[in-house]
This record gives C-alpha cells, sequence and structure tokens, in this order.
C-alpha cells in the first residue's frame, strides 16, 4: 500500500508507555487464555465481555519510560494515514447517503488501557468501545499477524483498522445498539448469531474501505486483507486451539464468510449490499 508521505490522521491518540490501569487475566481461562482471549476479540469483539467471565482478575499498573522501536513508529505512522483514509472514505459514503459521519479517535497503547469498556490488556487485541467511540491497538499486534496468524503484509493490518473502524460505522448507524438489545432477549446461541451477522458486516465495511481507497493499492495489497479473514475465522482458530469447531459459539464467523463478505464490500463498496441481517444462510 503506497503510504508514506501521505497525510495522517489528527485523531490518534498515542498512550504508549502510560499506566493503563489494565486487568492482569487469571483463573478459569485456562492454559490457552491468552489464544481465546484473542480468538474471542480479534477484530472487534467487546473485551469486557471476557474479561468479565474470568474468575479472577487482579489490577495491575505500569510506570516505565517507554521507547518505540524504528518499526512499531513506522506502523504507528502507517496507521495513523490509514486512519485518515477511512475518515475520507466514510465522510464521503455518509455524505452520498445524506448523513454526517463523525470520526472515531484511535488509541495506541501497551500492555493495558483504561476505556469506557473497562480496563483490558493488549492479549485482547485490536478492539472498538463505543462507550467513548475509539478503537484500540496495541501495535505488537501487527507481529502477531504476522507470526501467529501467518497473515504478513501492511495492508493486513490495515484491514484490521478498517474493520474495527466499521464497528463505529455500525455505531453510528444504530446497528450495534438494537443488536446489543437484541442479544439481551435471546438465548445464547441466538446471540452468537447476530454477533457473527455483526461482525460479518464490519468485514463487508472493510472491504468498502478498500474500493474507495483501491488507488493506493497494487495487486497484492488487497489479497493480504483476504488472507488475514481467512486466518481469523471461528471454524479455523477452533480447530487450531482445540481440533474441532462447535458453530453455535462463532461469534465472528467462518473463514469462508469472512472473506466472502470482505469481497462483498470491496465489490460493491456501498451500504446498500452490507445488509447481514437480512441475508441468506445466516
Amino acid at each position: 500500500m503506497e503510504w508514506k508521505g501521505r497525510k495522517q490522521s489528527k485523531n490518534v491518540e498515542d498512550q504508549r508507555g502510560k499506566s493503563g490501569g489494565g486487568l492482569a487475566l487469571g483463573g478459569g481461562l485456562g492454559g490457552l487464555g491468552i489464544i481465546i482471549v484473542i480468538i474471542y476479540a480479534l477484530l472487534g469483539g467487546n473485551p469486557t465481555d471476557m474479561l468479565n467471565n474470568s474468575s479472577t482478575t487482579q489490577q495491575t499498573t505500569q510506570s516505565s519510560s517507554y521507547e518505540a522501536t524504528a518499526e512499531e513508529q513506522e506502523m504507528a505512522e502507517f496507521v495513523s494515514v490509514v486512519l485518515a483514509d477511512t475518515e475520507e472514505v466514510w465522510t464521503e459514503v455518509f455524505k452520498e447517503n445524506g448523513l454526517t459521519y463523525k470520526e472515531p479517535k484511535l488509541v495506541l497503547f501497551t500492555n493495558s488501557v483504561a476505556t469506557a469498556c473497562g480496563n483490558a490488556t493488549s492479549a485482547i487485541g485490536p478492539f472498538y468501545c463505543p462507550g467513548d467511540q475509539k478503537v484500540y491497538i496495541d501495535l505488537s499486534f501487527y507481529q502477531e499477524l504476522k507470526d501467529q496468524f501467518k497473515a504478513p503484509g501492511d495492508f493486513a493490518m490495515a484491514y484490521v483498522v478498517a474493520h474495527e473502524v466499521g464497528h463505529h460505522v455500525q455505531y453510528l448507524l444504530g446497528t450495534s445498539t438494537k443488536v446489543s438489545q437484541k442479544q439481551s432477549q435471546v438465548s445464547k446461541a441466538e446471540a452468537n448469531r447476530l454477533s457473527v451477522k455483526l461482525e460479518l458486516q464490519a468485514d463487508y465495511y472493510a472491504g468498502v474501505f478498500a474500493k474507495h481507497n483501491s488507488q493506493y493499492l497494487d495487486a497484492s495489497d488487497f489479497e493480504e486483507a483476504v488472507r488475514a479473514a481467512n486466518a481469523i475465522g471461528d471454524d479455523t482458530l477452533q480447530k487450531q486451539a482445540q481440533g474441532y469447531a462447535v458453530p453455535d459459539t462463532f461469534t465472528h464467523g467462518t473463514s469462508a464468510q469472512r472473506v466472502e463478505w470482505l469481497n462483498k464490500g470491496y465489490k460493491y463498496g456501498d451500504l446498500e449490499h452490507g445488509d447481514t441481517f437480512n441475508a441468506s444462510g445466516l
């Protein structure tokens, strides 16, 4: 992706190295605790759901000077450019639909962070908090994408940012609020199915972003996003973690579904074709 020297967003809050008042997870998550948390919250899960379900938590503090590596600082600049691109794309898409886009903030943090949705650690992965309308990212996740999820490339990380901003779009449109209300009235299995539809729509919105930003992409960039989406499907992650998949527990969608809706967003580039809630087969 062509990004160096381009406009960066003014909406980045750099909290790296600051005391985050985060949570140290313990107890009921078991030996795969960190992996399970990442699987649950990766690309859009609500971290407080998992944190509140852990049997023990311990408040921790962080107080040390922080020095970013050259690679991490470059990634911080890249993420800022991607955020600026999402602002331009969604401002235009909202305007085309007679709406006004309100830009979210993006918070860079290390290890732990306090949010309006609760305290969180970097083990949770990137997430969006509707309570303060902010996207939270520990940039060490970029290395995890490459090493753990075998999804290298800068546009794989751009997909992560675009997906989280997709949740902000859902918040502005009232979709996530309606889903949350509905989830409190149905069974756990049905609530999970609603979560899958919400996540797949955020994947669709990430595709919309890519479509409108295609002038900065080369032939391989979008494929990096596709590989990332394929790597983090619920079925794939569950099989890696426990050897089998349990569809009723899916919260983000299968690898095939994530790739399908990302591709749909890239094909159509609009809001109209992203209605996962009335789509057949979901």
